[in-house]
């Protein structure tokens, strides 16, 4: 046999194993190197949860009989009443400040658009600080009400107790509502006039329309808008632990650090998870089958009711008011109290730990863009069952609470200390320490845990938006996966890219539970700085590391609000500003 027919024969048989590979069923053939990275990645990311899982089932001893005859059932009531109070006000703040900005117009209007997403900029935490501080028995209020009318004591009056569950809930829907007011008003925005005016013309008035036409259009957006609310309210550590609530969160935290109980600490995390689970079924099923879609491409202006004399300002008044608590009151007392004490500000102490909190939040943000990236683009290659299951578990962590999450990081990269350590002294003789845990490697890898889903989420939309002719091309003139990827796509996705490393960057500077168990030992972050201060009653000393955290968060409100104003397609941006 000559050699060419040799290598035709080889080249057929090839040929032939190909055509083969091709009709095999998808989940026979062998996993590319993208699809196996692309899996690999994403349950490095999703194991910290199932360790929480598996240590739940573990033996802890009497600890759970203990938990659960004396704190657990006030762990269920307590984070039941913070769910309810802070899901029923975020929704009639978010959506009737999200009706009257869209379709409404009144003095002011314009600046409401905007203004009323700044509290989102502020941590839930920081604002119980001012408020205690504020309103509390030795606060200025109180002071005020007792020079008035010449009370002296607290028998002599009744004043509402801001360190309580009510507080907690109150300071939470100031800061939260945000989230309902960001998707119900894109949600509106997006609204065709023509189903409006329909409306009009069979008698619906504003308030009618509004409650039997936008409403229910609206509904799969204000469903998910809550249940975000509802997740950071489950997640939430500083307000509850400043305010004295025994939620699960702090529960989480007390069983592990003072009773020394990981176990324990992993059953009530996993309990915790039981609400999460709840939430995002509830968020599927309110959404199931209630899909709406536009039957038309033309686009015209939103008709908006024109708002005068009581009614104008009572609109006013209905937009300024969670303004003014959840922000500007904030904002103005923080800047008061870092004014007195610029001996903090100037502090060479203050710099470094602000620079370490800075570079250790990008370093995150960073990471996260990355294996975001990867998992998006896996995903886009190979949208196999098995990918994109793994890509979906990879974000459980953004649902999971960050003290359930650092429950879940610590005890894994533990035991593989131990185990190094154990070998590194077997084979040298010298005994070696924590090398991974207890470090910022961790706290980096917690960090990317927990917000891998914004970030492969901003990623993934942008790919959505790349032709895949773009792709074909590339691959024609020679480029392999990874140079499609570098070539064509990276350089489309620089918006998206930067967007996401931007949202992740701030939500890792407010992050205060995850911090507070992973840090390591006399490391401090601007969040667990102003923690520490102001639970020593030294709110003055906290305004300056509140206050930088407040600045970095105005940023990605600014786009947010952008992105909002442009989101009706048809229109101007010109047009949408009349």
């Amino acid at each position: 046999m000559s050699d060419g027919m040799a290598a035709k024969l080889n080249s057929g048989q090839g040929q032939e194993r190909s055509v083969a590979g091709r009709m095999l069923p998808r989940f026979l053939r062998f996993p590319d190197r993208w699809s196996v990275a692309t899996v690999t990645i994403a349950m490095v990311a999703a194991a910290p949860v199932f360790v929480v899982l598996y240590l739940a089932i573990g033996s802890g001893g009497d600890i759970w009989a203990h938990l659960s005859s004396t704190v657990l059932p006030r762990y269920v009531r307590t984070t039941l009443a913070l769910m309810i109070g802070v899901g029923v006000g975020t929704l009639l703040i978010g959506v009737g400040t999200a009706w009257l900005s869209s379709m409404c117009d009144f003095t002011g209007r314009r600046i409401f658009e905007w203004a009323l997403l700044l509290p989102l900029a502020v941590p839930a935490y920081v604002v119980a600080y001012v408020y205690t501080d504020i309103l509390e028995f030795a606060g200025p209020v109180q002071g005020m009400l007792r020079d008035a009318f010449g009370w002296s004591t607290r028998r002599d009056y009744w004043f509402p107790e801001i360190r309580s569950l009510g507080g907690a809930i109150t300071v939470m829907t100031l800061v939260l509502y945000p989230y309902v007011y960001l998707l119900a008003r894109a949600a509106f925005l997006e609204q065709s006039a023509c189903v409006l005016e329909v409306g009009r013309t069979l008698g619906r008035g504003p308030w009618r329309g509004f409650y039997s036409i936008a409403l229910p259009l609206a509904r799969p957006a204000i469903v998910v808008g809550v249940s975000l609310v509802l997740m950071e309210t489950l997640n939430d550590f500083g307000t509850v632990d400043f305010f004295a609530v025994q939620t699960f969160t702090l529960g989480i935290y007390d069983v592990w650090l003072n009773m020394n109980s990981v176990t324990g600490a992993a059953q009530l995390a996993s309990v915790l998870l039981v609400f999460v689970v709840v939430l995002l079924g509830l968020e599927r099923a309110a959404r199931k089958q209630r899909r709406f879609h536009h039957t038309t491409g033309k686009y015209r202006p939103l008709p908006r009711y024109r708002l005068k004399g009581s009614r104008g300002t009572l609109a006013f008044a209905a937009c300024a008011i969670p303004l003014v608590l959840g922000f500007v009151v904030p904002a103005l007392v923080l800047l008061v109290n870092a004014a007195s004490h610029l001996e903090v500000v100037v502090d060479p102490a203050f710099h470094m730990r602000a620079l370490s909190s800075f570079g250790l939040s990008a370093f995150a943000a960073i990471l996260a863009v990355m294996v975001g990236t990867v998992l998006a683009y896996g995903n886009r290659l190979h949208p196999t069952p098995l990918v994109r299951a793994a890509t979906r578990m990879s974000g459980l962590g953004y649902a999971v609470p960050g003290a359930v999450l650092a429950v879940g990081v610590i005890v894994p990269l533990a035991a593989f200390d131990r185990t190094l350590a154990n070998v590194i002294e077997s084979m040298s003789g010298v005994t070696v320490g924590l090398i991974i845990s207890g470090t910022l490697f961790a706290l980096a890898y917690g960090y990317m845990v927990r917000f891998l889903a914004l970030a492969n989420g901003t990623v993934d939309a942008g790919l959505a938006k790349i032709t895949p002719s773009m792709d074909d091309a590339a691959r024609t003139l020679g480029q392999g996966a990874g140079g499609v990827l570098r070539r064509v796509h990276l350089p489309l996705l620089r918006g998206s890219l930067l967007t996401a490393a931007v949202l992740v960057f701030v939500d890792c500077m407010k992050e205060l539970p995850m911090t507070m168990i992973l840090r390591p030992f006399g490391f401090q972050t601007l969040a667990t700085l102003a923690h520490q201060y102001a639970s020593d009653e030294m709110l003055a000393q906290a305004a300056p590391a509140a206050l930088s955290i407040v600045a970095t968060g105005i940023l990605p409100v600014i786009l947010l609000s952008r992105a909002i104003a442009r989101s009706r397609p048809g229109e101007s941006y010109k047009e949408k500003r009349q």
